[in-house]
């Protein structure tokens, strides 16, 4: 069994924690907020992401991260606005060549780097893996059968972590394309998000499945041109995660583009969902990168456009409806 510090007790870290305590690893739950640990201790569960799901008495809780020393495996669980600062804390802590996986989907703000990038630049001695795909914590802590990829360039480093995560209820495969993995997780949030607007507005599913297809269509051409592999968004780091996303009130970035749909001022829509929306930050870093690539994006624009231009929805539906006639099939998915 292995030692694994999971850094973050929101949703997904508090699933993956109770998870691969159940599995016999020896889990420590790192929080930097104290009144979250002080919350996790006496209610016995994660209230407000995973209420009714219990976490097990062998879990060591701590806000010192010191207490989370000598792991064999570092889960790094902060929304990806908090990635650096969360590799940051474990710099005199985490051992040379320690595995860290990032599970945030996201790219940081003015850098524009991956996460994976991330921590590598602030830990260069450790071995950076992503874990990502169609995975609901909600339905992960409840043992509901999930399938996700583990991305790394180092590729005993991305099957130890298959080997220690994968059980019965998590199937997890391998991949060496951390770049693909990583744009997929990041951009169909943004995807996500634009499909919460349709169903905002009332559209029926006629639209959303032409925009799940577009959505696609226009991630794996970014992602292609910054060096991913094409067969990478059709797998489930790519459709996959797109489809459980755009159809779920389990999704945030959905809910979110709901209210959005309904009128509901973007800071207000923030409001009301109370949590992370990484939908609302991937769209703007999406439209830098996709500016900086010089890359066609046009669900992504017309995104950026609602929320950060005060566009109206419906007008940015005939903006889309309304583009330059075109062949559907594309060179990134011929060549």
């Amino acid at each position: 069994m292995s030692k694994i510090t999971v850094l973050g007790s929101g949703g997904w870290g508090t699933a993956l924690a109770v998870m691969a305590a159940k599995k016999g690893h020896h889990v420590t739950l790192w929080s930097p907020f104290d009144y979250e640990i002080t919350a996790l201790e006496s209610d016995n569960e994660n209230k407000k992401y995973l209420p009714g799901v219990a976490i097990p008495k062998n879990i060591i809780l701590t806000s010192e991260i010191k207490n989370g020393a000598a792991a064999e495996l570092y889960i790094i669980a902060s929304p990806s606005f908090a990635v650096r600062e969360t590799a940051k804390k474990l710099r005199g802590v985490i051992a040379n060549g320690a595995v860290t996986v990032n599970v945030a989907k996201g790219l940081e703000k003015d850098t524009l780097l991956r996460m994976s990038q991330v921590i590598e630049d602030e830990l260069p001695e450790v071995k950076a893996v992503t874990l990502s795909g169609p995975s609901h914590a909600e339905e992960v802590a409840l043992g509901v059968p999930t399938s996700i990829v583990a991305a790394s360039k180092d590729k005993t480093a991305a099957e130890y972590v298959q080997d220690t995560l994968m059980n019965d209820a998590l199937r997890i495969y391998t991949s060496d394309d951390i770049i693909g993995v990583e744009l997929g997780g990041m951009l169909k949030n943004v995807i996500a998000l634009a499909a919460g607007v349709t169903d905002g507005l009332g559209l029926g599913d006629n639209s959303k499945a032409a925009l799940i297809t577009r959505g696609l269509t226009e991630i794996a051409r970014l992602g292609v041109k910054m060096g991913a592999k094409r067969d990478t968004f059709a797998g489930l780091t790519g459709l996959g995660d797109l489809v459980v996303t755009c159809t779920s009130m389990h999704s945030r970035n959905r809910r979110f583009g709901i209210l959005v749909g309904q009128s509901v001022p973007a800071n207000e829509a923030l409001k009301q969902i109370g949590m992370t929306v990484e939908g609302y930050h991937a769209t703007e870093n999406a439209y830098a990168l996709a500016e900086r690539e010089d890359v066609e994006m046009p669900i992504t624009e017309q995104c950026y456009s609602i929320l950060y231009k005060g566009t109206m929805p419906r007008d940015a539906i005939r903006n889309l409806m309304g583009r330059p006639k075109k062949h559907e099939n594309e060179q990134t998915w011929l060549v």
